[in-house]
């Protein structure tokens, strides 16, 4: 084989990598570390305490799986909500929270002994350096849980294990809501910084732990009974993001592509 087909082959093979490479890479940059909830920088005058405002557009958006708690009620197993999805954004007062899952029925009103209203709830540690048992804390390891009922005003809880929840005395989370097409968005917020004893505070330097709960009322679903997410977190550590972490990537992909052109073309010429 002449030097110049050999010199050809090679040469076609380096701009084959590099074209998958330009496939490949974008998405190696903007893959996510598992159970990670993004958190994008927004304006207030974009009002993003609004479910439907334009400010959600450019927000990422992360589906999270849902399952039935753990529970000693009866059918406790039989939940309806699969998924719930997931946006955050910040200003740099607040912390914004939208969930959006689907329910073919808007259950607000809750005159009957049989009826149950619709709900959602936020969990998050108070002590954001160690993750707490999920199941409403522990008593080392507190716990606040934001959560609305519809129909209702939204509590803020303390809690530090199951049975052991109680209100703050004065409730720092804002709600917002918007059912649509048998689909409910809500939106809950509160301020980044917290002094108060106890309220879980988002202006440290660690990853903030969060976990998510739906209740469908005309299912039954109430108390115990519920669909719950596995343990999240909002990147607010100094984790593997951004533009360093992007540079790395590019940096192996870089250098496998050399590798394995050099290899091939050595190969060729072998043969």
């Amino acid at each position: 084989m002449s030097e110049q087909r050999t010199a050809a082959i090679g040469a076609t093979v380096v701009v084959c990598l590099v074209l998958l490479s330009a496939l490949v890479g974008p998405a190696m940059v903007s893959a996510r570390p598992a159970n990670q909830i993004p958190v994008e920088t927004v304006s207030s005058a974009d009002q993003p305490q609004e479910p439907t405002s334009a400010a959600w557009d450019t927000v990422p958006a992360v589906s999270v799986p849902m399952a039935s708690a753990p529970s000693g009620l009866p059918n406790a197993s039989d939940t309806s909500v699969e998924s719930v999805r997931v946006q955050s954004a910040r200003t740099d007062e607040r912390l914004y929270i939208r969930m959006s899952w689907a329910d073919g029925d808007a259950d607000r009103n809750t005159t009957g002994p049989r009826e149950f209203a619709d709900a959602a709830a936020v969990q998050v540690p108070v002590n954001t350096s160690a993750r707490p048992p999920i199941s409403m804390g522990s008593d080392r390891n507190l716990v606040n849980v934001w959560y609305w009922q519809a129909g209702g005003e939204t509590e803020e809880l303390l809690a530090g294990g199951p049975g052991t929840t109680t209100k703050f005395e004065a409730n720092a989370v804002e709600t917002t809501t918007n059912y649509d097409d048998g689909r409910w968005t809500i939106v809950m917020s509160r301020e980044i910084q917290s002094t108060a004893e106890n309220r879980t505070s988002f202006d440290g330097d660690n990853d903030v732990d969060v976990a998510f709960a739906v209740w469908n009322g005309s299912h039954m679903e109430r108390s115990g009974r519920k669909a719950v997410s596995e343990w999240y977190h909002f990147p607010f550590g100094p984790g593997p993001q951004g533009p360093p972490y992007e540079s790395i990537l590019w940096t192996i992909a870089g250098l496998a592509i050399v590798g394995v052109a050099l290899v091939t073309i050595q190969a060729v010429r072998k043969n």
